[in-house]
C-alpha cells in the first residue's frame, strides 16, 4: 500500500496493519516464539534453532526490531536479542481493543 493510500485510514488501522505485515511470515513467528521462551537473551542459538540462514535470520530479526517487538544489545560481535516486553504488552492492548470493537455477526 503506498504512502498516499494510508492517509485515508486511521492510526490504529494503519498499526495494526503494519504489526500484522511484520507477523504475516512463520519465521517470524518460530523466531518470536523460541526468543519468548529462553530465560535470557539469546544470541546466534535462533540460527540453529529455526533452521534458516543467517543472513535470513538477520533480515526476520530486522522486521521485528523494526516495530519493536525484539530488543538487541551488542556483545562484542554478538547481538543478543530479547522480547520487549512494554512494546508487547502495547500491541496486546491494540489487538484486544480491535477485537472488543468487532461484533459477533456470523451468516
Amino acid at each position: 500500500m503506498g504512502l498516499t493510500k494510508t492517509a485515508i485510514f486511521n492510526t490504529s488501522q494503519n498499526k495494526l496493519a503494519t504489526i500484522f505485515k511484520v507477523l504475516a511470515h512463520p519465521a517470524r513467528i518460530a523466531i518470536l516464539q523460541y526468543i519468548s521462551t529462553q530465560d535470557a537473551c539469546i544470541c546466534n542459538d535462533i540460527v540453529e534453532e529455526i533452521g534458516l540462514a543467517q543472513p535470513t535470520i538477520s533480515q526476520h530479526l530486522k522486521e521485528l526490531k523494526s516495530i519493536g517487538l525484539i530488543e538487541g544489545e551488542i556483545e562484542g560481535k554478538k547481538v543478543c536479542y530479547c522480547i520487549a516486553l512494554d512494546r508487547w504488552k502495547e500491541i496486546q492492548t491494540l489487538l484486544n481493543s480491535f477485537f472488543n470493537e468487532t461484533k459477533i455477526n456470523c451468516c
